[in-house]
């Protein structure tokens, strides 16, 4: 009689669920119990912001992609379940793993829970408490329908337990972010780019921005910028503009000054080789928050809150509001006082094993080696 095996579908759009994507579908793949199928969604959906991580990582093509890029948030949520329901009508999984809190998190998760397909969550939990943004609202609502709840660090877990989810379907399995962090730094080291760009290690600041909060308000951006430009006579920024942040940079004609360097987005090991060499990353990315932790980079947060306080409490980050004075008072307090780096429990590399554990428990009644 022939095996039957799990059929589950793995979805990513954006670039922050590549890296978390594929140490999960690796350990997936190597099971004999378990059919995984990536989707993805094409939220992110031009060469720098998609396919280049996949070639980085190691990322098989995907079985399908839904060219679902673009639009506000409402048409792209919207594109997105449109999109991918034909595509678990055909497959028919058992399961549907989503991945952090963007767009096509959230809209995979529905169509899934719609059709009685278990949805499996990783990055549960996580909570900035920030209603003004729309991934708090993504992750509230992803998390409020999913049967399996994996959590990266303690606060996710708490805040699962006080929601009101089963203490059963919440699983401390770590962060598969630094899985990938962690494979591919040995590359990232050996990559090319800090030549190629005439910097030296610990000689220069990253800087990453993309959310609407912090580059849609004209105001608000200008304030960030004037804060780098104050930065940047100290040390030398070189930043990687998101395709959003350049259009708002030319609406606003804001200037930038020369010890300010603009590139085009960057592939995961070159902008992973970035982050290792920095003196000092500013960003308002939760991911990066993550990586400079373990890199024991130090990270100023432009932002008022974060869904990962882990790294504020274990780690090397910094919450600088988004107003010159307070991003400054950070940045002086960073050269005063660098905070010393702690690893965060279970960012050891090996999520992806506590996960599949996790999985074959939860639709196979065992999480020992496949037969």
């Amino acid at each position: 009689m022939k095996k039957m095996t799990i059929p589950l579908v793995i979805v990513a759009g954006a670039r922050p669920n590549f890296m978390k994507v594929a140490p999960l579908l690796n350990a997936l793949s190597t099971d004999q119990d378990f059919a995984p199928c990536l989707v993805h969604t094409g939220q992110h959906f031009d060469d720098n912001m998609s396919g280049q991580f996949f070639r980085d990582l190691g990322l098989p093509d995907p079985e399908y992609h839904l060219g679902a890029g673009g639009g506000t948030h409402a048409q792209q949520t919207a594109e997105i379940i449109k999109r991918i329901e034909p595509v678990l009508l055909e497959r028919r999984p058992r399961g549907v793993i989503v991945v952090g809190d963007v767009n096509s998190t959230v809209a995979a998760a529905l169509v899934a829970s719609k059709m009685g397909i278990a949805v499996i969550h990783a990055e549960a939990g996580l909570r900035s408490f920030d209603w003004s943004m729309p991934e708090e609202i993504n992750r509230i609502v992803t998390d409020s329908i999913s049967q399996v709840l994996l959590v990266t660090e303690e606060s996710g877990r708490v805040n699962l337990l006080r929601e009101g989810h089963p203490p059963e379907s919440i699983h401390m399995v770590g962060n598969l972010m630094i899985d990938s962090l962690r494979r591919h730094l040995p590359k990232a080291r050996q990559s090319g780019i800090l030549t190629e760009l005439n910097v030296t290690a610990g000689g220069f600041g990253l800087v990453t921005l993309h959310r609407p909060a912090n580059v849609d308000d004209e105001h608000q951006f200008a304030e960030i910028v004037e804060a780098l430009r104050v930065i940047a006579e100290r040390v030398p920024l070189l930043w990687p503009v998101h395709p959003r942040t350049r259009s708002r940079l030319a609406d606003a004609s804001i200037a930038i000054p020369d010890r300010i360097r603009l590139l085009e987005p960057l592939g995961y090991v070159d902008f992973l080789a970035l982050q290792a060499g920095s003196f000092v990353v500013l960003t308002d990315s939760g991911g990066i928050q993550e990586e400079t932790t373990v890199l024991g980079v130090p990270c100023l947060t432009l932002r008022d809150n974060t869904e990962r306080p882990v790294t504020v409490e274990h780690g090397t980050n910094r919450l600088a509001g988004t107003r010159k004075s307070t991003i400054l008072e950070a940045w002086n307090e960073t050269l005063r006082a660098p905070k010393k780096s702690g690893t965060p429990p279970l960012w050891d590399g090996e999520a992806r094993i506590r996960c599949h554990a996790v999985l074959r428990e939860y639709f196979l009644g065992r999480t020992g080696a496949a037969s």
